[in-house]
């Protein structure tokens, strides 16, 4: 029992491996790895595997799999594409040798020929006609991608080296254009009160000169119209008839007549001669806000409440068009010789032209926020423009192409007048009178009318607005019942009152 527990344990024995059995393991593990390099090294050798790597020696020395597919790839897209066009009819084909032939001979100058901008593909498509050439169907090459036989020199067709090479032309997105650039304006000497003629007893709401540039008239909210001597501002006649706001006057320019309108939905044609009321123009269905003579046709278009421009034969009372397709009141009507030869503003925030000759609207402008109160056309220019509350807005004949705003009256603007030394005149709800230069937009005087003594603040309002003959008088009437004239200051100059002008880089356009 001692000698058992005092002997040492036995150690376990390990089995021992032949060395045949090693080896021939060894040479399995390297078969087995050499097949697979030889599987495989096909894709590893190919750049699709590694970029820029090492290339094994057992790597095959013909194209990938890869670009095989996409050899015949672009050999088949070509087939479907040009196989109805391959080969041109035995005239046509020489017809077009003959031209390229001539074409070669007018040319003084070879072109360098442009280089592909992926040669690879270029190549696959070299290849691809080739194989394809071939078929039995094709009999020759094809004429979509290579020269015309017989026209020696002649230039290659522009995708015969594969796709359009991009060209790097400069971009021009971030380039400032001139045309970002402000006009200067001109210097106009600033404008000064230097009348004020009391006699109405209400809101002087129209005003009109007479042609020979002698006298004025003018038609308040005291239902009476007044001729005034425009170099003295006395008053020459009072005419009375309408019962309710004369709203528009017309002097003819060929005929000794004054035409009114009121909001007793009357329209009256005064003979200067006898000062009486010769004619009436029955049809309007509400009160008549405004009028205008045709400068070249015996014509009257008048507007109103009802939303229509009527247009009236001046001798025989008739109405030949109503011109529809304003929803609310008309408020300013201006015409002229050519198209369009009537043009209306509304309170529907809208302006519409016709064409006189088929009583239809030609286009419709719908650029304002707000009700449009005001309309007035430059004496020389195609141009016109409009006011609505904040805004006025200059437009180009015949089509009312949008030109320009006038930025800086901040009221409701009622009436525009503008000369032509290209002053533009506009008369707010609040008393501000505001002077612009017509070219450029820059409005170059800006001040508040002063109500006479006895008014209210709130009287202070420019009712309307028109420019003598000469343009060098601006009569203005207001809703404190006075008539005021102005004038541009003789003693101004660019040194006393310079120009404050302020460039920006460009202008809101709507």
């Amino acid at each position: 029992m001692a000698q058992v527990q005092g002997a040492a344990p036995s150690e376990p024995t390990v089995p021992q491996i032949p060395s045949e059995i090693i080896e021939r393991a060894a040479q399995a593990v390297h078969r087995s790895a050499k097949r697979t390099r030889e599987v495989f090294a096909a894709e590893y050798g190919q750049i699709s595997a590694l970029s820029k790597s090492s290339q094994p020696s057992v790597a095959p020395t013909g194209p990938s799999p890869a670009d095989q597919a996409q050899k015949a790839s672009v050999a088949s897209r070509i087939r479907n594409e040009y196989a109805d066009v391959r080969d041109l009819p035995a005239a046509l084909a020489q017809k077009q040798a003959n031209a390229q032939a001539g074409l070669v001979a007018r040319r003084k100058k070879a072109r360098t020929e442009e280089q592909a901008s992926d040669p690879q593909l270029a190549k696959m498509i070299q290849e691809a006609e080739a194989s394809s050439g071939q078929s039995a169907h094709n009999s020759s090459t094809s004429t979509a991608l290579t020269r015309i036989n017989g026209t020696a020199n002649a230039k290659l067709p522009p995708n015969a080296h594969g796709p359009t090479p991009q060209r790097n032309t400069p971009a021009t997105s971030l380039v400032r254009r001139d045309t970002v650039r402000q006009q200067k304006p001109d210097w106009h000497p600033p404008w000064k009160l230097f009348r004020v003629i009391s006699g109405h007893l209400g809101w002087v709401r129209a005003l009109a000169m007479e042609p020979g540039n002698q006298w004025f008239a003018s038609g308040a909210g005291d239902r009476t119209i007044k001729i005034w001597d425009l170099a003295s501002g006395t008053l020459k006649l009072t005419l009375t008839g309408h019962i309710s706001c004369v709203r528009g006057l017309a002097v003819s320019p060929r005929h000794p007549y004054l035409f009114s309108c009121g909001e007793d939905k009357m329209v009256k044609c005064w003979d200067l001669e006898t000062n009486k009321v010769i004619r009436h123009y029955h049809g309007h269905l509400s009160g008549v806000y405004t009028m205008s003579l045709h400068p070249t046709l015996d014509v009257l278009c008048t507007g109103g409440r009802d939303g229509v421009v009527r247009v009236w034969d001046m001798r025989t009372r008739s109405n030949i068009h109503v011109l529809s397709g304003h929803k609310q009141t008309v408020s300013s009507i201006v015409t002229q010789a050519t198209d369009p030869q009537i043009t209306s503003s509304s309170l529907d925030s809208t302006i519409r032209m016709y064409d006189l000759a088929a009583g239809k609207t030609m286009g419709v402008l719908t650029h304002h926020k707000k009700g449009v109160r005001s309309l007035v056309d430059h004496p020389t220019e195609h141009t016109f423009a409009s006011a609505s509350p904040g805004q006025i807005k200059q437009w180009l004949y015949p089509k009312g192409d949008f030109m320009q705003n006038f930025e800086g009256h901040p009221s409701v603007i009622n009436t525009l007048a503008v000369n032509e030394d290209n002053v533009l005149f506009s008369g707010g709800d609040n008393g501000s009178v505001a002077f612009w230069d017509w070219k450029t937009g820059h409005r170059f005087q800006y001040q508040d009318s002063i109500a006479q003594p006895g008014s209210l603040d709130a009287e202070a309002g420019i009712m309307s607005s028109t420019f003598d003959l000469t343009g060098l008088r601006l009569i203005t009437g207001e809703a404190d019942k006075t008539i005021k004239l102005w004038k541009q200051d003789e003693n101004a100059t660019e040194e006393t009152h310079p120009l404050d002008w302020r460039p920006t880089l460009g202008r809101q356009k709507f």
